[in-house]
């Protein structure tokens, strides 16, 4: 399959999920950003975040879903905000929060490949975070897009699942889990089971595809495109919402990490 075939796929899957998520925590989050000033991320993402500096920063979110982190970006003290999501449903869940919240953040559905030009250079900031870049089918050119987006001098923030969780089941039951694949797998993942993780239904779906990405992959990334990196930190807490059983294993596993990083 091409690029934009899988891309296309995943649109089509998450468009599904939408209104599934939106049934499970939509009216919570409208009526948390009714109060102002309040903040979804949790200490790990806010102290990133505050130590980049956030005030007036225009900051971009790829793979925002339905703008709950970028819209606490914003309380934060930022400036212009640009989320960017391949789903037009989470697109319309963003807007609606923003428009409740009375914030001026802007979010736009464009698959993250064939983000205009027009955006290019033009912040300070770029944002990604849990769960985003195992939809990407090609991290190379992924990183391309976050460089050509920054500013000169601007910064990359990555709060994501860590690439080992790959290797498992999330489903097992087994203490200690047990391997199922290599962490060196190149073919994608494919599912038909839905993206219900918060309700846990299962429901055929459209296919939807998964790619691991090696941690080397990730920082190897960021340097090839000229991304100095600042900061690198793993985790045992888990910020998947699908592997939270595996925080009460005996043995730790890193389940999290942050990378940032400069664009010269």
């Amino acid at each position: 399959m091409q690029r934009s075939e899988y891309t296309a796929a995943n649109r089509a899957a998450w468009n599904e999920a939408a209104p599934l998520h939106q049934k499970q925590n939509f009216e919570e989050l409208l009526a948390a950003f009714r109060q102002p000033g309040y903040n979804r991320l949790d200490r790990v993402a806010t102290e990133q975040l505050k130590a980049i500096g956030l005030e007036s920063k225009a900051v971009v979110h790829l793979c925002c879903n339905n703008g709950r982190e970028l819209l606490s970006v914003k309380n934060l003290g930022a400036g212009r905000c640009v989320g960017i999501d391949i789903s037009d449903g989470f697109v319309e869940q963003a807007r609606t929060l923003s428009k409740a919240a009375g914030l001026d953040c802007e979010f736009h559905r464009h698959d993250i490949y064939d983000i205009p030009a027009t955006y290019d250079g033009q912040f300070d900031l770029t944002m990604i975070t849990v769960g985003a870049l195992g939809w990407m089918p090609r991290i190379d050119d992924f990183f391309g897009t976050v460089v050509r987006l920054l500013k000169p001098g601007g910064w990359l923030a990555i709060y994501e699942m860590h690439p080992l969780l790959d290797m498992f089941d999330e489903d097992d039951p087994m203490i200690p889990p047990q391997l199922k694949e290599s962490y060196f797998r190149e073919k994608p993942f494919v599912d038909v089971s839905g993206l219900d993780y918060y309700g846990h239904s299962q429901y055929k779906s459209a296919p939807m595809y998964w790619f691991h990405h090696k941690l080397c992959d990730i920082i190897q990334g960021c340097l090839d495109h000229g991304l100095s990196i600042k900061h690198f930190r793993e985790y045992e807490h888990d910020i998947s919402a699908v592997f939270a059983n595996f925080e009460r294993q005996r043995i730790s596993l890193p389940l999290s990490y942050t990378l940032t990083a400069r664009r010269g």
